[in-house]
């Protein structure tokens, strides 16, 4: 297999000269090249180094592999699965069992999915050895970003990167997300130099649990370091235009404390108190600046007027990320939108090998070292898939999965994949589109996730679990002799954050005027009745607003029938939208609206699974 390219020596003189520098990008981009080229060896290789270490493990041999290590054997034998098929096994691991089940090294942690089962984040296993992998796939990023925007290694990046909460299984084991858990480990934290990775947010505001605390000294250490910053970003376009929501609340008091060389009183935490101390010196005529800039009527640029040298900006704007990218232009007079890598909890997939590309042409180049990939291919019909994600696949569909280097281009696909940490023939449940390929690798655009109705931030709400919140709150409507008789919903992304909105008609029986209490409960009761993910982004992240009802008048749902029949749509076919994106019909609803209401508080949630905590 291709040898990932190492880094030699502890940085020093890096960017001085560039000798090391030019050294460490070549290399990376001849990795690069070597995968690509010889993608279905490396391919091969990969798999027959997960069966070979793992093949006595318990999954495998319940499933005969019985030691085989041929690719025949294991494709042959071995299913295609979801979570829900892996879970069992999943719960054994979380509850203390050591024996080898999924993966002959030990599980080190487990990394929570922003995807959800019966309401819980889904638990992933992971091995040590992955942080490497992971750490391999961020090296090889600016490499690559060199090619198209050179002298990055003479400046910074300013990044807000922030901790999530983390739980622990009632075996003791971490369960956090990947990103935390990245953030926490030795590869990051005792990264040697790199201009590369040289952010103007030390370590210890990245890594302060406090949102607050973490957001206000990052924002402080980018203005103070403004001229240096040649990149700016987060990880989702949702998490970047929160930051310049930030800056636009508390923009007073990050000049007072630049002025003044001193750090405002609420950032209480000692680490992140010294670490600024460090950046943080008095600078009056910088803070007149950013007064005199943040006071003006317009916010429009206010990225390229703060920050002047600024490149682009790198973010997440595929799939549902991409309803961000007018905010986005807006504060950044059109600043390219650059989205570098193609990750999840369950694998590092690949990158971006044309960062410059417009948004909606952004492809992916899967790294074949990474895992093993396979491709189950679909075809969607008015956003539906022909493959159930429930239902066990049949002889055909399996035969109808194909390897890396034999998809087709411009044909659909569900992602599969077989992990060095214990996951076979696992369904990720994302559609991707064939678009191209680098040497014999194929690049992908992101489609879609499966079944996700709703989506504002890291949150993933399906058809199904939406129906369920709905029933529980007009539940609540029954002793005023009403009812729901349609709904349907939006994200609502012109806020920040954004926040679900339901648009109900309701079905009055009874004489008695419902109070707007009511209708305000039952918003809380729906946030209630959603996934562990959409809570923590209310209570914990403050990432999602708080969730709306806007009831609509009589007939409007029959209006929205009539516009989709004049449209083209089938009487004989159509069935009610459970969530809208398209403008028109937007506007349609939004007319008919005759009163809304808010969640009066945030839901419950507690980090881990509900039953760790009982």
């Amino acid at each position: 297999m291709p040898e990932a390219p190492k880094n030699r020596g502890n940085g020093a003189g890096l960017g001085v000269e560039g000798g090391i520098l030019d050294d460490k990008n070549i290399r990376a981009l001849e990795f690069i090249e070597d995968v690509t080229m010889n993608a279905k060896e490396v391919q091969m290789q990969v798999l027959s180094e997960i069966i070979t270490r793992n093949s006595n493990v318990e999954y495998l041999q319940r499933h005969g592999l019985n030691g085989r290590v041929d690719a025949d054997t294991f494709k042959k034998i071995v299913p295609v699965v979801t979570y829900e098929d892996m879970l069992p096994d999943i719960e054994r691991i979380a509850n203390g069992d050591m024996s080898p089940i999924l993966c002959s090294k030990p599980i080190s942690e487990f990394l929570t999915s922003s995807g959800t089962s019966g309401g819980e984040r889904k638990l992933m296993p992971t091995i040590e050895e992955e942080l490497g992998r992971r750490s391999l796939l961020y090296s090889l990023l600016m490499p690559v970003m060199n090619q198209s925007v050179p002298g990055l290694d003479e400046g910074k990046g300013m990044y807000f990167l922030f901790v999530k909460s983390e739980a622990k299984t009632p075996g003791g084991l971490m369960a956090r997300p990947v990103l935390t858990s990245y953030y926490k480990s030795s590869y990051f934290r005792d990264r040697p130099y790199d201009p590369y990775t040289n952010y103007t947010s030390p370590n210890e505001t990245i890594l302060c649990p406090d949102s607050y605390q973490s957001m206000y000294s990052q924002l402080l250490c980018g203005l103070c370091q403004n001229k240096e910053v040649l990149r700016v970003g987060a990880v989702f376009a949702s998490g970047f235009i929160r930051a310049v929501r930030f800056l636009e609340k508390h923009w007073v008091l990050l000049c007072k404390d630049i002025r003044a060389g001193t750090l405002d009183s609420q950032i209480n935490d000692p680490s992140v108190r010294e670490a600024v101390k460090r950046i943080l010196k008095p600078n009056p005529e910088l803070a007149d600046f950013i007064e005199a800039e943040c006071r003006r009527e317009s916010w429009e640029g206010i990225i390229t007027r703060l920050w002047p040298n600024t490149k682009y900006i790198d973010v997440i704007v595929t799939g549902t990320m991409s309803q961000y990218i007018p905010t986005l232009d807006y504060y950044s007079n059109g600043l390219p939108l650059v989205c570098t890598m193609y990750a999840s909890s369950e694998c590092y997939f690949g990158l971006n090998l044309n960062p410059l590309c417009k948004p909606s042409e952004v492809s992916y180049t899967l790294i074949p070292t990474m895992a093993y990939f396979e491709f189950l291919p679909v075809n969607r019909k008015n956003g539906f898939t022909n493959v159930s994600e429930s239902a066990p696949l049949n002889e055909k569909e399996h035969q109808e999965l194909v390897d890396l280097v034999d998809v087709k281009l411009g044909q659909e696909y569900e992602l599969v994949v077989t992990t060095y940490a214990g996951l076979y023939r696992y369904r990720v449940g994302d559609i991707l589109c064939v678009a191209g390929f680098k040497n014999k690798a194929p690049q992908f655009k992101f489609i879609c996730r499966k079944n996700v109705a709703l989506s504002i931030d890291s949150d993933k709400t399906d058809e199904f679990e939406l129906q369920n919140a709905v029933k529980n709150a007009a539940d609540h409507l029954l002793q005023f002799d009403a009812s729901v008789t349609e709904y349907t919903s939006y994200a609502d992304t012109s806020t920040i954050p954004g926040h679900y909105v339901l648009y109900w008609e309701i079905g009055l029986s009874g004489a008695t005027p419902i109070p707007p209490s009511v209708f305000e409960d039952c918003c809380l009761i729906m946030e209630e009745s959603l996934n562990s993910v959409y809570r923590q982004g209310r209570a914990s992240d403050k990432s999602i607003g708080p969730l709306e009802i806007r009831i609509v008048e009589g007939g409007t749902f029959d209006k929205l029938m009539d516009y989709a029949l004049s449209q083209g749509a089938s009487i004989n076919q159509y069935k009610t939208p459970r969530c809208v994106k398209y403008a028109p019909i937007i506007e349609l609803l939004n007319s008919r609206v005759v009163s809304n209401y808010f969640s009066p508080k945030c839901p419950k949630w507690v980090a881990g699974h509900k039953q760790w905590c009982t």
